[in-house]
Formats: structure tokens, sequence, C-alpha cells
């Protein structure tokens, strides 16, 4: 599979998108009909694999798991037995998915006992009395798992630089979206609940602790197009208004969560850098706003084949973002970032080698300018520019290395051997 990113239109694939998620939603339910519950709904949840999306096996009967497999279009049950049973996804309705759905999960030896009505829709129908004709559009959902495979491969990658409490990457079929969340460790006001067709004591569950997710939908739910979203529960104060990134990220109103259209990151030069732009960003706007312990929590990112010491160095405390603008001195041979705060000046020196190559050689910054990001600012700029210009950067100074090694959506830049 490539790593370009699929173009997905939402308007296009619409009635196709909301078969799929109705469709889940019947599997889902089964699921969470036979599994013991986990926070936060966890034990109800499906995951992305090569194929499509899958459950993790059911304790009903011989343990059956649920694969919609989008790339052969088909539904398939395996249970411990060994035995198999599969119907086809193509143009139907849902009364007559929840008939094949109920039929497969019988001749597998299960017991197909769920809850018969879909949650968090408008107007819900109970599903064996949704007789509306649903097309299938075949390429249109295998784009959208080309998508989710990318989307996530980057989610668990941002997974990697927090100790704390963390959500798998996994799908959740009520509001059919793609979601990671971390934890703070601290309790949460109750929630007010009010989800359309959620019972109040499953949302108040859910956000029973304070929470930064981020996630992905296909399109719906407010937004007529593929977006990724970020919200932190309780928002802190100030939430709204924090600057995020990549260029694109905006503050919705109406959804009072931060908003990424799909289409900024899978026409971005780098979508994966992108999308970890905007995913560090807004989890760092909620801790740091939110008064985390992110000595305790955040960690530097997992490399692979690596063993991260338990004594590795943390980044470290959360501490107020200078908005200074970063200057810019350039010549043929060599140059330098600088940014003057209070009349103090801090500076980061490179030179060229060569067409398309800068090495970062030095940072300096004054003890009075310490525990400002005044140094997190200059290397950003650098990789900002880096990214503009088309050149690759080898981090020499200690201090830019650090930094970059710590922020994974700037590894991009680096040059590879």
């Amino acid at each position: 599979m490539s790593n370009k990113w699929p173009h997905l239109d939402y308007l296009g694939w619409r009635e196709t998108c909301s078969a799929l998620h109705f469709y889940l939603q019947i599997a889902g339910k089964y699921r969470l009909a036979h599994t013991p519950w986990l926070n936060h709904s966890w034990n109800a949840t499906f995951y992305v694999t090569p194929l499509g999306l899958i459950s993790s096996p059911i304790p009903d009967g011989p343990g059956i798991e649920i694969l919609f497999d989008l790339r052969n279009h088909m539904v398939v049950g395996t249970c411990g037995n060994g035995r198999k049973a599969s119907f086809a996804l193509g143009p139907s309705t849902v009364a007559a998915f929840h008939a094949n759905f109920v039929q497969l999960i019988s001749e597998l030896g299960g017991t197909p006992t769920f809850n018969g009505n879909p949650n968090e829709v408008p107007n819900p129908v109970p599903f064996t009395e949704d007789h509306r004709d649903r097309p299938y559009d075949r390429e249109a959902a295998q784009r959208f798992h080309h998508a989710s495979v990318a989307v996530d491969r980057v989610f668990n990658r941002f997974r990697t630089s927090f100790l704390g409490k963390s959500s798998p990457v996994h799908l959740f079929w009520g509001s059919f979206d793609l979601a990671v969340t971390r934890f703070s460790g601290r309790r949460a006001p109750l929630h007010p609940g009010g989800i359309p067709s959620l019972p109040n004591d499953v949302a108040q569950e859910a956000y029973d602790r304070e929470v930064s997710s981020a996630g992905f939908w296909p399109g719906g739910g407010g937004i007529d197009y593929p977006a990724f979203y970020a919200y932190a529960y309780p928002a802190p104060s100030g939430f709204w208004g924090a600057s995020v990134r990549p260029e694109g990220a905006f503050w919705h109103e109406g959804l009072s969560e931060f908003i990424l259209p799909y289409d900024a990151v899978q026409s971005a030069a780098n979508p994966d850098a992108a999308l970890m732009e905007f995913l560090v960003s807004t989890y760092d706007a909620a801790a740091d706003l939110g008064r985390w312990d992110r000595d305790l929590l955040d960690c530097l990112p997992g490399r692979r084949g690596q063993v991260r010491p338990h004594d590795a160095e943390q980044p470290g405390p959360a501490s107020p973002l200078t908005v200074e603008k970063v200057e810019r001195e350039d010549t043929a041979s060599k140059g330098r970032y600088r940014i003057l705060v209070d009349g103090v000046e801090a500076e980061m020196t490179y030179s060229r080698a060569g067409e398309g190559l800068i090495i970062i050689d030095h940072t300096e910054v004054p003890a009075a300018l310490r525990g400002r990001k005044v140094g997190e600012r200059l290397v950003r700029q650098a990789v900002e520019d880096a990214r503009r210009e088309g050149v690759a950067i080898i981090p020499l100074c200690p201090f830019a290395k650090a930094q970059i090694d710590r922020h994974l959506e700037w590894q991009d830049v680096l040059r590879r051997s």
C-alpha cells in the first residue's frame, strides 16, 4: 500500500459511510453485550488492521472475532474452534445486514442477542425496521480504509511520547471516529450528558477523568468533510484561543473542538508530520493550560528497536511560550536565528553544507530567558524554514538535537543517511 494519503470525498460517499456506520453499530452492540465492561467503553471498540476494522476476541460461545474486511468487502467471523463464516458487503438495508449478522453469529455457535437500537444518531430507527435501500461504494470504502491505516500509524506513534494512562487507538462505532486519548490522572467534574441516543451514565463514565483527546471523523456529526478533531475535558480556561498547528487548524465554535480538515493533511508535503503537529500542539495546549504534571506524564518519543531508558531525560515542565518574533540572518555559507526578549538575545547558529543541507551547530539561551521555551522557538523556526525551502537539517548542536528528538512532527527534516 502506498504511503501517499488518499483523497476522501465525504459528500460523494456519504450514503455508504452512513451504511458502514450502522453496520458497525450492529457488530459493536453484539460485542458490547458479550464483553465485561472496561473503563470508558473500551470493551466495545474496533481496531484498524491491514484488511479493515476488527474486534478483539469476544467471549461468546467458542470465542468470536469480527472483521469488516474493507479490501475484499466481506464481514468475516472467526472463532476459537477454527470455524469461520462470512457474508458480502454490498448494497443492502440495515435490516438485511442485521439478519445476515445474526445468522453469522449463530453459525459460529454464538448467541446473537444485543440491543437493537442505534446510538448517537438523530431520529434512530431500530435496526430490524430500517428497510431503506443503502448503496455500497467499494472504492470509497477502500479509500476510507487506506486513510484509516495512515491515521492509525500516526496516532500510535503519538502514543509513544506519553507515560500516563492512554487509550489504545480505536474506533468508536457510536460516533464513528478513530480516537486516541490521554489522561491527566485527575478526576473530572460530572459530565452533563445530553449526547443524542446515548445514556447519560455512559457519557459520564467515559468522562470521569480529565482527558486530552484527538480523533478522525470521515465526515458527518456537524461537518460535511473528513476532519481531525481535538478537545479537552474539562476544557481549561483559554483553551479555545490556544495557538495550534499546522496551518488550517481552527477552533470550531459549534463543536467546541479544534478541527483540522483532512484535506489539509492529505495535501501537505509530509502528511504524517502535519497530523503530528496537530496532535502535539493541541495536547500541549490542553496539558499546559490544564496544569497537567508533564514532568511525570511526558517522555521522549519511542524509537524502533530501542528500549527507553528508565532514567531518560524527560521533556521539561510546562512554561510560558514566548511570542516575540524569531529573526533570521542568512548568507551563502552560514546564518543564525535570533530572538530578543526584554532586551536579552538568544541565538542559534548554522552553516550550509552544499545544496539542500544545513548544520545547526550552536544554541545559546541566556539564563534570564531559560524556562520560557525560547530555544524551542528557534529550533521550530529552523524546521519550518527547512520545510519551506526543501532543505535537510543535521542537528550537531546537542540542544537542537534533543528538541528534534522530542518532537516527532519535526523529524521529517532530518537528513536521512
